[in-house]
């Protein structure tokens, strides 16, 4: 699931104006056609043509279009299977809103036509069919941010950093993370190809994926010990004293969980603490200040909120639960795939002095979406604003850079090695 908060800013009227204004135009040309007059009276309460905007090359394409345009693949005739059916005026609506996002040059802001809002309504309840990794664009290519856990595309080895390079023949090239979605989502038991290239490779790979019902998981406890009768139970405290969490999603209830495993880790009578962040793609912003703020004082800073010239920035601050003293020793295991939420409660713990970041540098997603209904049944997911460290620091320019950088390879994924979660530990045991 992408990142974007719950809750709605007075900024989002404004953002979501400019979609509102191009459906104004479109509306102004053609009020008497149906497939537009469900919108007229939101466009009437909430939209006004933009005073030094000219709408005229716009009309005058849409009005050669309809007049000129003959595709050429289309007709009645049975003779050919490729002809297809002519685009309505409302597919042309959503084509033009879509163009006018791709403008703005930005992956992250997204119209979904009604297909295309329910699919993502469902991904972000987490009850989806596909193959279950999240993606993203970088350096202009779309590539896998985090593979999830137990996930067909865990198990068919797709790594953090791989950059996929075509989906079932069709090049990515230009193609926007909501279509690449929905080409690679599908029916469970049906198969996705993928040619992908590893991170540092030089041959590119072709990854056939079984899809299946994606369950995302939230936390768990790394280290398991067997009980009298035989029974595995998930006590997260290692024989050397390191207790581990692993935390996968920063979903609506990830912050009680997250409060229960502490609360296991203070019993546990342990002062060293490993939060495994690797691949973890992120979620909602109040469970991550939530999570800052068992570690830091009340009113210390977890990250701002930052809305460029447009208005102050935004604090978001440590709620000052603040339950550990100065003998807390605690890493963060990070990777590429560790993005958004989970570089909000790295970057905040890192420069407050609390934990040591180790593995390797973090996705760069840093920027916040607003989710808000277009129509009844068309959404726009559009960034508002973009998060700065503590110190500063913008979070989308590079993403955290750890404390002791510790690759991973593909042959250390084959191998069953893990040196990052190696070194980490040795970091906690012997303080270096």
């Amino acid at each position: 699931m992408q990142f974007f908060r719950s809750r709605y800013f007075s900024l989002l009227s404004v953002a979501v104006l400019i979609g509102l204004v191009f459906f104004a135009g479109v509306y102004a040309g053609y009020e008497n056609r149906p497939e537009v007059e469900k919108i007229t009276s939101l466009l009437n309460k909430e939209a006004e043509q933009p005073a030094q905007v000219d709408f005229a090359a716009f009309w005058k394409a849409w009005n050669l279009v309809n007049e000129k345009y003959v595709a050429a693949n289309y007709g009645t005739t049975t003779a050919s299977s490729t002809f297809k059916k002519a685009v309505t005026d409302q597919e042309k609506v959503y084509g033009a809103i879509q163009g006018l996002l791709k403008s703005l040059d930005d992956p992250y802001t997204v119209f979904f036509p009604p297909e295309e809002a329910k699919s993502f309504q469902d991904d972000i309840k987490g009850n989806f069919e596909g193959v279950g990794m999240e993606i993203g664009i970088r350096d202009d290519i779309l590539t896998v941010i985090s593979p999830l856990k137990g996930t067909p595309a865990e198990r068919a080895g797709m790594l953090a950093g791989d950059k996929i390079l075509e989906i079932d023949g069709k090049s990515t090239a230009d193609m926007p993370v909501d279509s690449a979605v929905r080409i690679i989502r599908g029916k469970k038991g049906t198969t996705v190809a993928l040619k992908i290239l590893h991170d540092g490779a030089e041959e590119v790979e072709e990854v056939r994926i079984t899809r299946d019902v994606i369950e995302i998981p939230t936390i768990s406890l790394e280290s398991e010990v067997k009980t009298p009768k035989g029974k595995v139970k998930q006590t997260g405290l290692r024989p050397d004293g390191v207790f581990v969490i692993r935390l996968y999603n920063f979903s609506a209830d990830s912050a009680t969980k997250f409060r229960d495993a502490l609360q296991q880790f203070a019993n546990a009578g342990s002062n060293k603490l490993l939060l495994d962040l690797r691949s973890n793609p992120g979620g909602y912003l109040e469970a991550s200040v939530d999570m800052a703020s068992w570690f830091l004082p009340k009113d210390a800073v977890v990250v701002s909120e930052s809305f460029g010239d447009n208005r102050e920035p935004n604090i978001h601050e440590s709620k000052g639960y603040d339950v550990f003293n100065k003998n807390l020793k605690m890493a963060i295991l990070v990777n590429r795939g560790s993005a958004s939420a989970s570089e909000i409660l790295a970057g905040a713990l890192k420069e407050h002095g609390v934990a040591k970041l180790v593995g390797e540098r973090t996705f760069g997603k840093g920027s916040v979406q607003e989710l808000v209904d277009v129509t009844p049944t068309t959404q726009m997911k559009v960034t508002v604003a973009r998060w700065l460290t503590p110190k500063g620091h913008s979070i989308s320019l590079e993403g955290l850079k750890p404390d002791i950088e510790v690759k991973l390879t593909p042959e250390d994924v084959k191998k069953g090695n893990d040196p990052q979660f190696d070194r980490a530990i040795t970091y906690l045991v012997t303080g270096k």
